[in-house]
């Protein structure tokens, strides 16, 4: 049961954020927004962006820094917490949590 609840709980936060382009000249280093870089060649850094030049952007993740110069990014997305996301994840949640109890219980009562 403890797993079920996880899986439930990790089911409804995973579609609470969406992510918005935006480009490189209209990024602010800000401890309180986190970005997503998608480099050229198909890697993606995720962090919070701790400073930014005109030739290069250097995030921060769990302490460490990565830097990333700008003519290496193809897309720069910031991270947005989106409330219909987290209602639809959370009703699909909800139904999927709904249907399994019933499956099983259905399953107990035919025994």
């Amino acid at each position: 049961m403890k797993n079920f609840l996880g899986l439930l709980l990790v089911l409804l936060l995973q579609s609470c954020y969406s992510y918005k382009t935006v480009e490189y000249n209209n990024i602010e280093a800000s401890k309180k927004q986190k970005f997503e870089i998608k480099k050229l060649d198909r890697t993606k850094i995720k962090g919070r962006v701790v400073s930014i030049n005109e030739k290069e952007i250097t995030l921060e993740k769990k302490g460490k820094l990565k830097t990333v110069v700008k003519e290496e990014i193809s897309e720069v997305q910031l991270k947005k917490f989106s409330i219909i996301k987290t209602a639809v994840g959370s009703f699909g949640s909800y139904m999927a949590a709904v249907g399994i109890l019933g499956i099983v219980a259905l399953g107990l009562f035919s025994l």
